[in-house]
């Protein structure tokens, strides 16, 4: 049976005040028990919200990492070996957002395995764009984003890794895949990985994120095959994300 899990994507939000605020919301929750929560603040708020949440059931992660694991020569960067060091249990890696600044695959598979060889839990971010969902190309795309890791890594690799399924047309935009819509698309990847490996493919966690909120995750979270979301803007709402964190409970 896997444990669903909820991931608070802040991207570019927070001040020290704001986080702060953020922080003492998150911490009141009530949060099932049956459920992984974990946030994922700017690199600048890393340390003050693992040191706001101690003692709390919610993990950290980092939004990037670097391509390389350990410390080195590369100006502006930070190193999974660093973001463990600070306490990070995740690492997204292939956010839409950061594919659409020019990230490609083989840079993401240096991003995954890096991550993994220091410890963290990489979620791979796959989706497609409107365009491509238009076009009838959602599989294609959602295919090859995941088959690189494949081809490279191994299967295997996502024995630990999370993958979350993020149509690029539902990322703050309101609009949100249906229920079955988003459904379709996990059991195809659940089924890819499936073809090489039946073990891990019913192991591993698949994440719904676009647009979801708390009147929407039960509907969502009731598909047999998405374990849980990656959330966006809602994850900025302590209420409202405690409600989603909820809605993956029931």
């Amino acid at each position: 049976m896997r444990r669903p899990m909820v991931a608070g994507n802040w991207k570019m939000h927070g001040t020290r005040a704001s986080v702060a605020e953020l922080i003492n919301g998150l911490s009141h929750l009530a949060l099932p028990s049956g459920v992984d929560v974990a946030v994922f603040p700017p690199f600048l708020h890393i340390n003050q919200v693992i040191d706001g949440l101690k003692g709390k059931s919610i993990s950290v992660g980092a939004q990037n990492s670097a391509v390389e694991s350990m410390q080195g020569a590369l100006t502006g960067e930070v190193a999974p070996s660093q973001l463990v060091d600070a306490g990070c249990t995740f690492v997204l890696v292939g956010h839409s957002e950061r594919r659409q600044m020019g990230e490609q695959d083989g840079m993401l598979i240096r991003k995954f395995a890096a991550a993994q060889a220091c410890g963290l839990i990489p979620v791979l971010c796959i989706g497609e764009t409107l365009e491509q969902r238009e076009a009838g190309k959602t599989l294609e795309v959602v295919g090859r984003q995941l088959g690189s890791i494949i081809e490279e890594l191994g299967v295997g690799a996502f024995a630990n890794a999370v993958i979350a399924y993020e149509p690029v047309w539902a990322i703050g935009t309101g609009l949100t895949a249906s229920p079955q819509q988003a459904q379709d698309v996990h059991a195809a990847i659940r089924a890819q990985l499936a073809a090489e490996n039946s073990e891990v493919a019913q192991g591993v966690r698949l994440l719904y994120g676009g647009s979801v909120k708390a009147a929407n995750a039960v509907e969502l979270f009731g598909m047999p095959d998405i374990d849980g979301g990656l959330i966006g803007g809602a994850s900025l709402n302590a209420d409202e994300f405690g409600a989603i964190c909820r809605a993956a409970g029931n």
